[in-house]
Formats: structure tokens, sequence, C-alpha cells
């Protein structure tokens, strides 16, 4: 539980960066970046949630 909590950290904060480099040139290739690791770290999120729920047996998959 403590990972799915550090990776919505992860999120907020890479979400707040992502803000940030809006404009054209090395700015524009960091936000690129800066996607493809909020991706990944949503991915890794609901990998996360999943294997949660599926130790636990849960009726409901979705996370």
């Amino acid at each position: 539980m403590n990972t799915i909590i550090n990776l919505a950290k992860v999120f907020g904060v890479v979400a707040i960066l992502s803000l940030v480099g809006c404009s054209e040139g090395p700015a524009e290739e960091a936000g690129e970046k800066i996607d493809e690791v909020v991706t990944d770290s949503r991915n890794a999120l609901e990998d996360a949630c999943e294997d949660i729920k599926q130790a636990a047996d849960a009726q409901e998959s979705d996370c």
C-alpha cells in the first residue's frame, strides 16, 4: 500500500513539473520526458493495484 502512496506522490510532483516545461526546444523535450514518466508511473500504479487486488482475492479486479 505504501508503494501506491509513493507512486501517487511521484505522479503529483511530475504533474506539477510538466506544467513548467511547455515551451519549444529543451523545455519541450523535458516536457515529453516528464509525460513518459507520468505514463510509466500511472501504469505502475495500476499494476500495483491489480497485484494487490489479485493477492487479496478481491471480487472487483478494476483499479
